[in-house]
């Protein structure tokens, strides 16, 4: 029997040495700009890699604790900043690619590596002995620091002491219980959407990514309305894919983690270190937006239910019928074409996949002077990815872009900026630049068509590239500050900032050209797009709004709340007060919230819990921004030059109140985001 375990053991150690051995991860990459190796990478290398990355940090910060030096800047935050990189690389990929190439047995991999990850960032950030040290700097002389230092060293004590680091060991104990508990369910959240996004596809032959332009241009009224039904009940259908219990197991976790740390709610506990810094100023923010939006909307539905009586006159529909959730993009439309000729079947032709993206790299040129090369024989992930180089104007590496556009069955929904490398400066004073990615789930192209993008399609593709110009032009010094490392409610203002450029007449001269005759668009439908860009913003102003609205108020339950209403019918009571909130906010029976609780993905499986507010709070100091491009002239080189330096190159270094300021010389006006979207504040 010895002998038998003895030969078991040597062959798990031989096993467990061929994969450490022939480990992509392990290993230097000597791919083109340091691009991860796809095609040597297998689902078996994830997790080895994982846990020699925590290895070899732990090895990192035992040398950090070792060091008989007093604590200083640089022998304890950034050699710390620096420790982790085989970690970074490998979780870099696996979770990038666990969002846009899932997989059962992918699945199960983020799973593994989610508990591993969890048990070691609370190992770390409960190390007392190593809050001891940051302590020690943090309470000394910040004098000699820089500013991008004195913010690496502010958020790294405030991970500590807003991750539990001074409880008692019992509480400690539970809290890293929560946190992997709420780590598996949001894991199990994001994967039971995205098979109930399966099925809609295969309900109805289209992605969700679909929904909307179906939605818009489908006649059949029937078909709307089951389209509408099973959108809006995803994640809640009773099957082994309902989330309801999921969400709720998801809030009295958070709730209970936030009286752990000495908050009332989650809420609270999420906007302490936002420029929000609290729930009431969030609610009273959002207050103001919704009455001015709903107002608005109504008015929409009053112009809807012309045309529908139209119809009804005419036939098409059934008498005494009344304007629903499932009609709205279908007569919104109607009314655009009446209200400003504006079709979106004659402006498709001019958006052409490939063409919109050279309008984003036009755009980018002519503000900040950058240019883009296409980049072949480079690793990528999938067939339909693209990579290009993006230079400075002095000719400088500035780092690898790609886009992925189009929906895959294994890609979950909606569109986002990842890295695979964030930019920083190595041990050496090396400036290593990042690689950047758009992901989106855009209009594919056919047998008979190309790839041509709808209005709202193509605002995606230059917002998406709002956050990778923030990726791609930052020169910090160190990781946890550059880039898009900034606050949550921070990050959306540069992404939205740039979807102002994607319909300005010199732009669209330049991009916006017939995929079939290569004509530039017609000003008079340049004219027509501008005419309308206020167009139905009662209606997306409130979705928006709303669903802002029912994040809050999910997150600023209290653990007695949650507990109520985990009593009894839990599905009944997920819906009644999904309700009651609408209720309480004034929406109208024709709008739901943009995302419902049980498909929320936002908060339930991603950064932005108590943190939906963030797009609308980005877009005031984003409007308020670009009324002062406005007043300076919009491609004004000063201006643009001022705006990548305070902005995009500072990253997260700086506070940002303290970065807007200094652009704009004043307190961010919330009346920009009004007045950009039509509505009027009462």
């Amino acid at each position: 029997m010895k002998k038998t375990i003895l030969a078991l053991g040597a062959i798990a150690m031989m096993a467990a040495c061929t994969q450490t051995k022939n480990n992509p991860f392990l290993e230097e990459w000597n791919t083109p700009y340091g691009i991860p190796p796809f095609e040597k990478i297998q689902l078996t290398d994830y997790i080895p890699a994982v846990k020699a990355g925590i290895e070899e940090q732990n090895k990192e910060l035992e040398a950090i604790l070792n060091n008989q030096d007093a604590p200083t800047f640089e022998n304890t935050v950034a050699a710390y900043e620096l420790s982790g990189r085989t970690l970074t690389k490998t979780t870099a990929v696996l979770f990038n690619l666990q969002e846009t190439e899932g997989s059962d047995e992918m699945n199960k991999v983020v799973e593994e590596a989610t508990a591993l990850m969890t048990e070691h960032e609370d190992n770390i950030s409960m190390n007392k002995a190593f809050f001891e040290r940051v302590k020690a700097v943090y309470d000394a002389d910040q004098s000699g620091l820089t500013r991008e230092q004195q913010m690496v060293l502010k958020k790294l004590y405030q991970s500590f002491t807003r991750n539990g680091v001074d409880l008692e060991e019992a509480a400690q104990a539970r809290l890293k219980e929560i946190n992997q508990k709420i780590a598996a369910a949001q894991q199990k959240f994001g994967t039971n959407l995205l098979a109930e996004n399966n099925a809609f596809k295969e309900q109805f032959g289209l992605p969700v990514s679909s929904y909307t332009s179906e939605m818009t241009s489908c006649e059949d009224r029937n078909r709307r309305e089951a389209m509408f039904k099973a959108y809006s009940s995803r994640g809640n259908n009773g099957n082994e894919y309902d989330n309801k219990a999921l969400c709720l197991e998801i809030l009295k976790l958070r709730a209970e983690k936030a009286r752990l740390l000495g908050f009332d709610n989650f809420a609270a506990y999420q906007l302490d270190n936002k420029m929000a810094h609290d729930p009431a100023t969030v609610d009273a923010f959002l207050d103001r937006i919704i009455g001015p939006a709903v107002a608005k909307a109504k008015e929409e539905v009053a112009d809807m239910q012309v045309i529908m009586d139209e119809d009804i006159q005419a036939g098409k529909v059934a008498a005494g019928s009344r304007i629903e959730p499932w009609d709205w993009f279908y007569y919104a439309e109607k009314v655009r074409q009446r209200k400003y000729s504006l079709d979106e079947n004659l402006t498709k032709p001019y958006f052409r996949m490939e063409n919109v993206r050279n309008g984003i790299f036009f755009a980018a040129n002519k503000l900040y002077g950058i240019s883009v090369e296409p980049l072949k024989d480079v690793p990528l992930y999938n067939p339909a990815v693209e990579a290009f180089k993006v230079i400075d104007a002095d000719g400088s590496l500035l780092g690898i872009f790609s886009t992925d556009y189009f929906p895959r069955s294994s890609k979950r929904g909606g569109a986002w900026m990842t890295n695979f490398r964030e930019q920083y400066v190595d041990a050496q004073g090396n400036d290593v630049r990042p690689i950047v990615i758009n992901v989106c789930n855009m209009t594919a192209p056919t047998d008979s068509l190309p790839a041509l993008f709808t209005i709202d399609e193509v605002e995606t593709v230059f917002h998406e590239f709002g956050h990778a110009l923030h990726g791609l032009l930052t020169k910090c010094h160190y990781p946890s500050v550059s880039g898009t490392n900034v606050a949550r409610d921070f990050v959306e203002t540069f992404s939205q900032f740039n979807e102002n450029w994607a319909f300005q007449p010199e732009i669209l001269a330049e991009y916006a050209k017939h995929y079939e005759t290569g004509e530039v668009i017609p000003d008079s439908l340049v004219a027509k797009i501008n005419n309308a860009r206020k167009f139905n913003q009662g209606f997306m102003t409130s979705e928006l709004c709303a669903a802002s609205i029912l994040d809050m108020k999910w997150h600023e339950l209290t653990e007695e709340d949650l507990a109520k209403l985990s009593e009894g019918d839990q599905a009944a009571n997920v819906a009644e007060f999904e309700k009651k909130v609408c209720r309480e906010m004034g929406l109208i029976d024709e709008i739901i919230p943009r995302y419902r609780t049980t498909y929320f993905n936002h908060i339930f499986n991603s950064g932005y819990s108590a943190g939906y507010y963030s797009y609308l709070w980005a877009e005031v100091l984003d409007k308020d921004a670009f009324e002062y491009f406005e007043q300076q002239g919009i491609y004004n080189p000063e201006v643009a030059l001022k705006f990548r330096q305070t902005f995009l190159e500072k990253g997260g270094s700086e506070e940002p109140m303290t970065l807007y300021l200094s652009f704009r010389g004043a307190q961010p006006d919330p009346g920009a985001l009004l007045r950009a979207r039509g509505l009027t504040e009462k």
